[in-house]
This record gives structure tokens, C-alpha cells and sequence, in this order.
């Protein structure tokens, strides 16, 4: 059975009401804008979305805000919009903000099958109330849950038939952790190509974590968001 899918609305069947759901991008450098569009396009409500910002106003992320669609943001750089902090103030969102390495981390532990770790990060701040606090030889840490999700969106540059995909520079970002930290792995790339033509040295995600690849039909340039 193929990987490949033609047809973006096709590759979303698989998001539905009250998921997680893990996006990459850090701004909109990495995003998938093309899955991401795609969503905004089908009746999804009530998801709790783990990326490190919200997008932007009125781009990315930031559409589905606009449409209701996100119920929960979990990350670590939400000023990046503004609407965000707008919705937030109303009830309109909740909010779970975790520091970018701590976000990093998490993801990294869902994807290995651990259930959290201790880290002294946000130790004594508003971040550890509420949380496990352990003092390992004489200094004090919390405990960090890692995070799992129901399906990650996730941009690449290239992919091959069978899954394996390579990166383009730092939109690379959250991308390959989110690949294993996700029940189902949804991927945009820029171009597909067949096995044995990307180098092996280049392959970050390993295809055994990719479930579905479709082309991208958006591209971010110097000029904003732009169809391909």
C-alpha cells in the first residue's frame, strides 16, 4: 500500500474532532501550510495542538484560531500572534506554555516510549506549580510528562516513495521529533522522489515513522505564503 497521496483533503481524513495534534515550523519556517490550509477546509473542532507558536495572524496556525477550531495551544512562543493573546484573555483558549527545550524534550521523550523526565528548568517559577518536584543529589528538579499525539503534520524537503525524509536547512526544527511522537505521521514535502535517490547521509526521518506523504501546494517565500 502506498504511502503517496495526490489529494491533501485525502491525508487529513485521518484528523478528526478532539485530537492532538503535533504541527511543525518554528514561526512559519517548517510549517505545513499546505496541510495546515487543508484543515481549515474540513469540519475539525475542539483540537489541542502542540507546536512551538500559533502561527502568525491570519496565516498558518493563526487561520484555524481564527476559525475556533483550536480548543488548547501547548508551546512556547505565543506573542508571535496577537489573536492569541486576544482569545486567551476571553476564554476563548487554553494555554500550556513550556520553554523551547522543554518542548523539544517532551516530544523526544514521547517519541522513545518514555512516560517523562526531571530537568531543572522552570524550577521555582509559575511553570513548576502543580508539577512532581525531586531533589536528585542536593539539587531540585520537576517533572516534565512527555508528549504523545493522536497525528503530526510535519514539513520535509524531499521524500522518497517509502518515507525516508531529508530536510532543507533549519526548517528541519521540530519536524523529526514530532515524526515519533505521533499514532500517525502525516508529511508535506517539496518533492517526492523514488528509493535509492536521496543519500543516505541525508535521511533524518526514517520512513518506518512516516504513514502518509503528499506534495505541498504552498510554499513560504521572501513574499509570504504563495501557491507552488
Amino acid at each position: 500500500m502506498t504511502k503517496v497521496m495526490n489529494n491533501i483533503q485525502d491525508a487529513l481524513s485521518f484528523v478528526k474532532s478532539g485530537h492532538t495534534v503535533l504541527v511543525g515550523g518554528f514561526g512559519l519556517i517548517g510549517a505545513p501550510l499546505s496541510l495546515i490550509d487543508g484543515l481549515t477546509e474540513i469540519d475539525v473542532k475542539n483540537l489541542t495542538i502542540v507546536s512551538n507558536n500559533l502561527g502568525e495572524s491570519g496565516k498558518g496556525l493563526g487561520i484555524l484560531l481564527n476559525q475556533n477550531k483550536i480548543k488548547k495551544g501547548i508551546g512556547s512562543y505565543f506573542t508571535s500572534n496577537r489573536d492569541v493573546g486576544d482569545k486567551y484573555q476571553k476564554g476563548e483558549i487554553e494555554l500550556e506554555l513550556l520553554p523551547q527545550g522543554t518542548l523539544a524534550e517532551s516530544l523526544r521523550a514521547g517519541g522513545a516510549g518514555l512516560g517523562g523526565y526531571y530537568t531543572t528548568t522552570g524550577v521555582g517559577t509559575d511553570l513548576a506549580k502543580g508539577k512532581e518536584e525531586r531533589e536528585i543529589d542536593g539539587v531540585k528538579y520537576i517533572l516534565e510528562k512527555a508528549i504523545r499525539a493522536d497525528v503530526a503534520l510535519i514539513r520535509a524537503h524531499k521524500a522518497d516513495t517509502l518515507g525516508n525524509l531529508a530536510y532543507y536547512k533549519t526548517a528541519r526544527n521540530f519536524n523529526p521529533l514530532m515524526a515519533t511522537a505521533a499514532k500517525k505521521v502525516i508529511v508535506e514535502v517539496d518533492e517526492i522522489v523514488e528509493p535509492g535517490m536521496l543519500n543516505p547521509e541525508e535521511i533524518v526521518t526514517p520512513f518506518l515513522f512516516v504513514d502518509v506523504i503528499v506534495e505541498a501546494n504552498l510554499v513560504l517565500t521572501k513574499e509570504g505564503v504563495v501557491a507552488k
